[in-house]
């Protein structure tokens, strides 16, 4: 076996002298196998040693793989339900605080995911309207989720 780093931490070398010391503690424990002479004792030893280096590569492939290198805090954290319905309700109360028609057009922009086309089909307005009338209803959303629910504006 080679040099390098193995799956488990261990380097080929080491790995190698864990299969020699158990081949060896198996021949002590059966002195019949070489009783016969070097000629049918080695070939005994090699598969012996093969069969236990095959064993500790089944260990190792069965065993749950380590994750080196990737603290815990850089992982993504999942997805909390409860924090989604908690910012649903901030926005929501939020929405209470402008005016209906700049309301009504954040919730088809943004709620809805809606084109500013498909907004101004549904809202009965020319696109150009929707597009102010969303421009000022962020703006004056904006200082309502900063200070009311302690959503930072992001800027841009």
């Amino acid at each position: 076996l080679g040099e390098g780093v193995g799956v488990e931490g261990r380097s080929g070398r080491g790995k190698a002298e864990d299969i020699l010391q158990e081949t060896l503690l198996r021949a002590w424990q059966h002195p019949e196998a070489l009783t016969g002479g070097a000629e049918r004792s080695r070939p005994w030893l090699f598969t012996v040693a093969r069969r236990i280096a095959i064993d500790h590569y089944r260990m190792a492939a069965a065993r749950a793989k380590e994750v080196i290198g990737e603290p815990v805090e850089d992982r993504p954290l999942a997805d909390d339900p409860y924090e989604q319905v908690v910012v649903a309700r901030d926005i929501a109360l939020a929405l209470r605080r402008v005016q209906k028609h700049h309301r009504e057009v954040l919730v088809e922009l943004h709620m809805k995911d809606r084109s500013v086309l498909e907004a101004s089909a549904r809202l009965g307005l020319p696109p150009g309207t929707v597009k102010s009338r969303n421009f000022y209803a962020v703006r004056a959303l904006r200082p309502v989720l900063a200070a009311e629910h302690g959503y930072a504006p992001v800027s841009r």
